[in-house]
Parts: structure tokens; sequence; C-alpha cells
């Protein structure tokens, strides 16, 4: 494991780690996710996740005399748009003890504020805009990268530490859910092979061409590609990845029945339980065009295959594959019902010049599903 000092204010430490130790594995574990008023969760199986990431990933780790009150995930990757491969960071985990917001009022407030104090500040927010600044190794303040977040409409502590450290706001995403009582399988759906994977990146490099942050990092992992053939065309595909949340609130009237009602019910609590809230991530979706029809048939018979009864996916709420999806009417009870609120896309640029970032706005964004798992 290896430790790096990069800050020091007062009693205010900033390390930078390349494994997550005891302390920081337990604040991720315990952190309840989701802004006040909205859904809020706690998630499973986050060493198993974090494994995956491999040497991909870093934590950003916040003490105060000492206690760990916040780290940050700092995923390395590199992501395409429009044709063009950026390095790229997403930043995710964000998870702060409540002491942190003693801290960031502190350092963000307005009023008095020494020089050393505004040093600090700044150099925080730095780190999450200008790679460079985390490791020597990294890269030069000359090199292009794009650093990337994900964050909740309704997460007003989140969007303002993203927004300070100049971060702007690009596009916007939607949750679909699929649901079945009783998903049966289909002999014409089966799990991917390895000579099918170079034809399936080559499908997927293009049918995802006209995005932003494409990769292909975690289509593949554990050998989870499910594809639907029709003869011996691939017409369908998706990466199903088994994810676990245990639900702490969900706000408003469909909430309290999901909540309250539906775990009691014979049928219904097959789909969802909040103490334990077991479902499939579907990311890297694939179709033929023309054949979106045939997704909802696809998403049954991985939810069969893998023992589920509910999948989620999160998409760009104005690409092509959200309004078909959004509109089919056999996605099943859960999607009729969900409320759920839009995410942001937010991102810093360095060294990419102002066409380039047009592309990013303009194009639908591509969103990894494993980030969510």
């Amino acid at each position: 494991m290896v430790k790096e000092n990069l800050l020091e204010y007062k009693r205010l430490e900033v390390r930078l780690t390349d494994e997550p130790d005891d302390d920081i594995m337990a604040l991720l574990k315990s952190a309840v996710i989701g802004a006040e008023g909205g859904m809020q969760y706690t998630m499973q199986r986050i060493p198993e996740k974090i494994m995956a990431y491999g040497k991909g990933i870093s934590f950003l780790a916040l003490y105060k005399k000492d206690e760990l009150t916040g780290v940050i995930g700092l995923c390395r990757r590199v992501t395409e748009t429009s044709g063009k491969k950026y390095d790229s960071t997403h930043v995710r985990y964000l998870t702060f003890r409540s002491a942190y917001q003693t801290v960031t009022n502190g350092l963000a407030g307005k009023g008095h504020s020494s020089h050393l104090q505004e040093s600090f500040k700044h150099k925080i927010f730095s780190m999450l805009s200008k790679p460079w600044y985390l490791s020597s190794e990294t890269g030069n303040d000359n090199d292009r990268h794009v650093m990337y977040a994900y964050v909740e409409s309704k997460n007003e502590r989140s969007k303002n530490l993203i927004h300070q450290a100049g971060y702007e706001y690009i596009r916007s995403f939607l949750t679909l859910a699929f649901s079945r009582f009783s998903p049966r399988k289909n002999p014409d759906v089966m799990r991917i092979t390895p000579d099918m994977i170079p034809v399936m990146k080559a499908k997927l490099k293009d049918y995802y061409a006209g995005h932003s942050f494409y990769t292909d990092e975690f289509t593949f992992h554990n050998d989870n590609y499910y594809v639907l053939k029709e003869g011996e065309e691939i017409i369908a595909g998706l990466c199903a990845i088994p994810t676990c949340y245990s639900i702490v609130n969900m706000p408003g009237v469909w909430g309290w029945i999901l909540m309250k009602i539906m775990p009691y019910m014979p049928f219904f609590r097959r789909l969802f339980r909040p103490g334990e809230f077991r479902y499939l991530v579907l990311s890297a979706i694939y179709c033929k065009d023309g054949r979106e029809d045939v997704l909802p048939d696809l998403f049954e018979a991985v939810c069969a295959g893998e023992g589920y009864h509910t999948a989620l996916t999160w998409l760009d709420d104005h690409s092509a594959l959200y309004e078909k999806l959004h509109t089919n009417r056999r996605m099943g009870a859960i999607n009729r019902i969900l409320n759920a609120k839009p995410g942001l896309v937010y991102a810093s640029f360095n060294n990419v010049t102002d066409e380039e970032k047009e592309t990013f706005y303009d194009n639908p964004v591509y969103i990894s599903g494993f980030d969510f798992s």
C-alpha cells in the first residue's frame, strides 16, 4: 500500500493512497448515499467492486485530527468521445462524515480567511480537477485530460463541492427499471463466448460512436456479457452485474408503498426487499437498429439466468435508446411506478479545445453501469 501526504493545514491532512485501508473501507461500507429528501441507501459488496478496479483506482482521504472524515475515489481510464480518446478520471465514492460539513463550511464560507486557508482550499479543489496535482507520475499540466462525476440532482452538498472544483454541468441521465415476477429463460440468449468478444467490441464501439465517455473497461467483466441471436447474427447484448443495496429511505407515496407494502405482498416481495435490494445492473446495452422490441426479452432471459427479478440501467435521457425503452410497456411493474430524479454529469476539462468541449455537451453520455454497482 502506497500512502502519500499531499497537504497539511493546522489539524487537517489530505492523503493519497492506492489501496483502501480498514478505516477507508469501513467508512465506505457505512456511508448512507443520497440526498436528504431523496432515496438513500448503503452499498453492499464494496470490497469486491474496488478489487475489480485494480490499480485503476486510488483514494483521496481527508483527515481531521488524524481521524478519517472523508474519502473520494479516483478511477483512471481511457474514454472515447466522437472518435477521440481521452485520458480520463471518473470521480466516485464521494463519502464524508458529518464532521466534513464543518471543515468545508470553514474553508468555503464567506468572510475573512487567511492566505494559508485559501491556499489549502484551492489545492483541495485543484486535486479534483487537475490530476497531475495528485502524483508526480500522473502527468503534467500540458496533458489533455477529462475528469467527470455523476451527481444526484437533489444532492446539494456534492453539487457544491463539484462546482467549487470548477466542474461544468454537461448532461443528465435517468434510471430505467426492468422487473418480472417469474422471469423465463430464452434459448436464443446465451453468455458470450471468447470468439464473439472481438465482434461484440466492434458492434458496441460503433453503437456508441456518437456518445461521450464511452469505455469498454468492464463490458466483459467476469464473462457476464449476454447476447440474443437470430440464427448466427447477434441482434442484442448486455453486460449483467449482480448488485445489492440496502435501502434506508425512499420518499413519496410510491416510496412508502415500496418500503412498507410491497415487501409483504407474496409476488411483489420478489421484486423489492429494502433490507437487501438485489438486482442486476445492465450495462453496455447493444441493439441492432430497429430491433429495440427484443430488449425486454433479453432482459428477462438474463434475469432468469442470473436468478434475479429486477434490473436497473442508467441512460442519457436524450439518447435514442432511452426514448425506446422509456416508452416500452414491457419493462415491468417497478418501471411503471418509478419516479427517479435525474442524475447530472459534471466534467472538468484540461487542455481540451472549445470545439472538442462542444462534443461533450452535444453527444449523449455513456454511463458505465459498473460505476453504479
